[in-house]
């Protein structure tokens, strides 16, 4: 079975996919069994295979020059090959913002804040990438993480203050981290009900 699918590349973000070398194209094709070609002058990028479905993963290789196409650094876009649970999703500012560019900066400098700052409190709260690039902004995490973070990110877009945000994000993780601790606790005790004493 043979795959192929080409997809446009913002030709400011060639290079990075490219690599050094051409080591990041190299690293995507070895990892998922694929071919990548890149018209530099067009910008569009073609990834192909013929090998067999169980010997390629060629839609994560699409995810992972999305996500790099959309601003993320290669090393933060190969978190997509930890696991099948990890994704890459987007949000388009322009739902938000209208066809304004200045509503559009507005809403950019909200959810960058100063110096960055903005930004990485809601990564390091919701465990989630963010990358904002041109009018989207670019998720990476499980679904939990995608979610929390994309969450944040329009209330942000709609006006809230960032410490609500930043409220909203710390009782999440409280949450879940209550749930997991009631999850290890109800197997601990199902694993203590399935020892029994030993028959003298």
């Amino acid at each position: 079975m043979s795959f192929q699918h080409t997809m446009k590349i913002p030709k400011d973000r060639i290079g990075a996919i490219i690599g050094k070398g051409g080591k990041v194209k190299q690293q995507i094709e070895k990892r998922c069994g694929v071919e990548i070609e890149i018209d530099s002058e067009s910008g569009d990028a073609t990834i192909s295979s013929t090998k067999p479905v169980e010997q390629m993963e060629a839609f994560r290789a699409v995810e992972v020059i999305s996500a790099i196409s959309r601003g993320f650094s290669p090393e933060r876009a190969y978190r997509l090959f930890e696991n099948d649970e990890i994704m890459f999703q987007q949000m388009d500012l322009h739902d938000y913002a209208g066809k304004s560019p200045n509503a559009l900066e507005r809403i950019k400098g909200r959810i960058i804040g100063e110096g960055g700052k903005a930004r990485r409190m809601i990564e390091e709260l919701s465990g989630a990438y963010i990358s904002v690039y041109g009018h989207m902004v670019g998720f990476i995490g499980n679904f939990k993480e995608v979610k929390l973070a994309s969450d944040a990110i329009t209330l942000l877009a709609k006006g809230s203050m960032h410490k609500s945000v930043y409220n909203m994000l710390q009782d999440a993780r409280r949450r879940d981290k209550m749930d997991r601790m009631r999850l290890w606790e109800d197997t601990y005790d199902n694993d203590k009900e399935e020892i029994k004493p030993s028959e003298f």
